[in-house]
């Protein structure tokens, strides 16, 4: 997993090891943790929390049995 930021836009690439994703990662401070919710990267590629407008982006191969 690398965070990347373009223009306050926070954007992590994520690949088939931080499945299943969810938000906050483990890397968040808890004290600045929004409740956790899982998001399903893989059926576009990408997706974007709705607490804290991180969009995450899959790269790499889709792993079987991923919807």
């Amino acid at each position: 997993m690398s965070n990347v930021s373009q223009l306050d836009q926070k954007f992590v690439e994520v690949t088939a090891q931080d499945l299943p994703l969810h938000c906050p990662t483990p890397s968040v401070n808890l004290w600045n943790a929004h409740p956790r919710v899982f998001l399903d990267v893989t059926r576009t590629g990408e997706v974007q929390c709705p607490y804290c407008g991180t969009r995450y982006v899959f790269k790499g191969n889709t792993p079987a049995g991923a919807h």
